[in-house]
């Protein structure tokens, strides 16, 4: 994808005026940089010549340039100050846009790639593009005054001099393209290799009990050095040539410097330039260096944000989820569910659902059993809309799930999946994730009412015990109980229960179904399970089979 100026400008927005305040400074600062040059000629002028025809003395020349070096000083420290400032808040305005962006992002995206990736774009590549913004592209445009004020002032020294160094100065810019040819490549395999490095290490940390149970520690420990040290590899090059840039066009340029004051002492043996004339014409081209080997180290880094610049507005091009926004708000709902003709497919998968007619009665528990891959989780799937079928299509109380506000319809939907979902937090904080701000009674309700409340007051700290990463200080069975906990306490209407007694042991099981009756007709139920025992809740059993609804019962 091509890149574009705009496109990066364009994060920087919110805080224009600081930048402007910014870039005022420094501007400030690279004028008053092109003084000294001018006051060193005075101060030599006011030695060599009789006092009688200078204007100000040498000491009220170095007085003069002491009260320069310190505004300069203070325009410094300003600029400094508000750059890092501005820097850092950019940097956390740029994670929230690029974190609410892969928020809004539907499911399907995050299945296609790996998490740690994902995440590069929210460090890395959100790290290198502030950095670049503020640190290198603000200061370009002081860089680009002072050489442009060194020649001019250069040129009210000697217009042949000036001319000169303007010829040379495109070749010095020619060099640096020509050297740093490599840099946009190297650059955006640094960024991708970061990425699947970082991935190596976000996936294994998630398998850990996994790489200890089959002895594979040195296995991924190879492979992360592997992929590490190709990193460090790249990254050498990279800072091979950008090394290389900087120092060549400032050699350059100094060489440069040194023919033409070669050639102004010559015309001071003639009589053509004063010494005056040639200290500041020596200054001012140090002065020019300056910019020069800058803007030569500024092709690396352009380079560089160009690549993570990519990534990260191909990543927001991506259309984020329907939030159906101007859609009608579903209202309250019994929960009778119709799924008409549905068929769907994930991508580069045959069908899963192939004309699939069900009807589900308000407030009624209805069983789907069928082997793995027949598509009953996919129900759940399509109900809460992470996808839409590709034909027919899902009715709720008669209304077209697809015509109506995304949150309101997802806010009547209670989900409890096999694969359980938790946060590293208390017990109290992986329940109220159901409901935010929901009452201490509430909570404990829920929890009594999944058959969680015995193993939570035998935890240390009770409701506020950490229970780690994924809940993995519970066991299987009581992390399934504490998300069913979370799924009763948002109280909704509809409520998915995908093998939420999987990790049930069977007197836990046989004691979550004598209770549940009461709690379960209050609602409309889906139950997806293989267990004999769980179907005792149901009303009625359906069989999927090759995507359709075959037969009733087992």
């Amino acid at each position: 994808m091509s890149w574009e100026f705009p496109r990066l400008v364009k994060f920087v927005s919110p805080y224009k005026g600081t930048l402007l305040l910014a870039l005022s400074l420094m501007l400030g600062e690279s004028a008053l940089s092109l003084a000294s040059p001018w006051l060193a000629g005075r101060f030599t002028e006011s030695l060599l010549s009789d006092s009688a025809h200078v204007i100000y003395s040498y000491r009220q020349i170095l007085l003069i340039w002491l009260v320069v070096l310190a505004v300069q000083g203070l325009f410094r420290f300003g600029n400094s100050y508000l750059i890092g400032n501005t820097g850092e808040s950019m940097l956390s305005q740029l994670r929230v846009r690029i974190y609410d962006h892969l928020q809004a992002l539907p499911l399907d995206y995050f299945h296609n790639r790996k998490r740690g990736e994902v995440l590069t774009i929210l460090t890395n590549d959100a790290d290198i593009i502030s950095d670049f913004v503020i640190g290198t592209l603000l200061g370009m445009l002081p860089q680009l005054l002072t050489l442009f004020g060194a020649l001019f002032f250069i040129y009210m020294v000697d217009p042949v001099f000036a001319l000169l160094i303007g010829t040379l100065v495109p070749v010095f810019f020619l060099v640096t393209k020509i050297l740093g040819r490599n840099i946009r490549s190297i650059t955006r395999a640094m960024i991708d290799g970061y990425a699947a490095t970082f991935s190596i290490v976000e996936e294994n940390l998630q398998l850990l009990p996994i790489i200890k149970s089959f002895n594979r520690e040195a296995i991924e420990s190879k492979r992360f050095r592997e992929g590490n040290s190709h990193l460090l590899n790249l990254t050498s090059r990279y800072l091979r040539i950008q090394s290389m840039l900087s120092p060549l066009t400032y050699f350059m340029a100094s060489a440069a410097i040194l023919l033409l004051l070669w050639m102004g002492s010559a015309r001071v043996e003639t009589g053509q330039m004063s010494i005056d004339q040639l200290v500041s014409l020596l200054l001012y081209g140090m002065l020019l260096t300056r910019p020069v080997s800058g803007l030569a180290d500024v092709y690396g880094r352009v380079q560089r944000a160009r690549s993570a610049a990519e990534r990260l507005v191909e990543l927001l091009a991506i259309e984020v989820e329907e939030t159906d926004s101007g859609k009608a708000i579903l209202p309250k709902v019994k929960g009778e569910i119709e799924f008409s003709n549905v068929e769907f497919c994930y991508a580069e998968r045959n069908l899963i659902l192939q004309g699939l007619n069900l009807k589900i009665y308000a407030g009624e528990t209805l069983a789907i059993i069928g082997k793995n891959g027949a598509g009953k989780s996919t129900l759940a799937y399509l109900l809460q809309r992470f996808a839409d079928p590709q034909g027919g299509k899902i009715t709720v109380d008669g209304t077209d799930i697809s015509t109506v506000n995304l949150s309101s319809l997802r806010n009547q939907i209670g989900v409890v999946s096999q694969q359980v979902l938790l946060l590293n937090g208390s017990v109290r904080e992986n329940i109220l994730f159901g409901r935010h701000g929901a009452n201490e009674q509430a909570i404990e309700d829920a929890a009594m009412a999944a058959r969680a409340i015995e193993f939570i007051n035998e935890l240390p700290q009770g409701f506020d015990t950490i229970i780690g990463d994924q809940g993995v200080k519970l066991s299987g069975g009581q992390k399934q109980r504490l998300a069913l906990a979370r799924a009763l306490l948002k109280d909704a209407p509809v409520l998915v229960l995908d093998e939420a007694t999987a990790m049930f042991d069977p007197e836990g099981e046989k004691g979550f179904i004598e209770e549940c009756h009461d709690m379960l007709h209050q609602r409309t139920v889906i139950l997806i399970t293989h267990r004999p025992a769980s179907l005792a809740l149901a009303d009625r059993v359906l069989k999927l089979e090759d995507g359709r609804i075959r037969c009733e019962g087992i």
